[in-house]
């Protein structure tokens, strides 16, 4: 696990990391940018914030926590995320090659070819319950591990992430925290025009789980929401992230069109001026 980084430093990351889902995607022609960019302080303070137990130079050490990209398409964060963290089947050289033929960063994460990789996902509405089978078998086996799974908005409106919510209550597995990254918008528009989530809060406390709201570009409110999760017993915690699409840069930020349209050449150049 990485010595947790200052605030500083952490913000730092965050711009680094967009700066590479610019760069990715632009490269790409394609991807999906807007959610990319709006889960970047969820997965700089899980990484780097001293919330992740972890080891690059031992990717498959049995008690190291589990992080799932259930919302697989915003792989390009994960992908620049596990670059600068040193992962040595992750290189940071090979980032711009995103959804080529043979690239270790294919269009949504796949183990096979990115085997430090917990899951291959992006089939929307089964990280839930890939988290839940992870944190039970912990449990059981008694393990330290906890898990982490990343969800969309969007995504949380399929029935299988509330079957895995029933799951996760009835059982008390209480070592799984689900993040929701709550931008407002999906693949079709607002969420609001096409399937309203509201009242969010209520609906995952009447599942039974612990539920915390917070600003997701916050790094210490992210922090201190992951520290609570950490210390709730007898049920699973959700962090409802109230999150921008397209954060960062200005031009994408709460803009339908890059859900999954990737920047032109010259709106790359723009961006990453923006993120200097």
């Amino acid at each position: 696990m990485q010595t947790r980084k200052s605030l500083e430093e952490l913000q730092a990351i965050a711009r680094q990391i967009r700066r590479h889902i610019i760069e990715m995607t632009g490269a790409a022609k394609s991807g999906h940018p807007g959610g990319s960019l709006s889960a970047v302080e969820i997965l700089v303070t899980l990484y780097f914030g001293g919330v992740l137990r972890y080891d690059p130079k031992r990717p498959d050490w049995p008690e190291r926590d589990r992080f799932i990209l259930s919302k697989g398409h915003a792989a390009p964060v994960l992908y620049a995320v596990l670059a600068e963290c040193g992962y040595e089947a992750a290189p940071r050289e090979l980032l711009k090659t995103l959804r080529k033929l043979g690239s270790p960063y294919q269009g949504h994460p796949d183990k096979r070819f990115l085997p430090v990789l917990e899951a291959s996902t992006g089939s929307l509405g089964q990280g839930l319950s890939l988290a839940m089978g992870m944190g039970f078998a912990a449990r059981l086996n008694g393990n330290p591990s906890r898990t982490y799974v990343l969800l969309g908005d969007g995504e949380i409106q399929e029935g299988q992430i509330w079957e895995a919510a029933m799951f996760g209550a009835y059982h008390k597995i209480d070592n799984v925290t689900a993040i929701v990254d709550y931008n407002k918008m999906q693949l079709d528009g607002f969420i609001k025009d096409v399937m309203e989530l509201e009242p969010l809060v209520p609906k995952w406390q009447a599942f039974g789980w612990h539920v915390l709201e917070v600003d997701g570009h916050s790094i210490p409110a992210l922090q201190a929401a992951f520290t609570l999760a950490r210390e709730v017993r007898g049920r699973p915690t959700v962090i409802i992230a109230h999150t921008v699409k397209g954060k960062g840069v200005s031009f994408m930020e709460n803009n339908p069109k890059f859900h999954g349209v990737a920047p032109t050449p010259e709106e790359v150049e723009l961006a990453l001026k923006e993120l200097a």
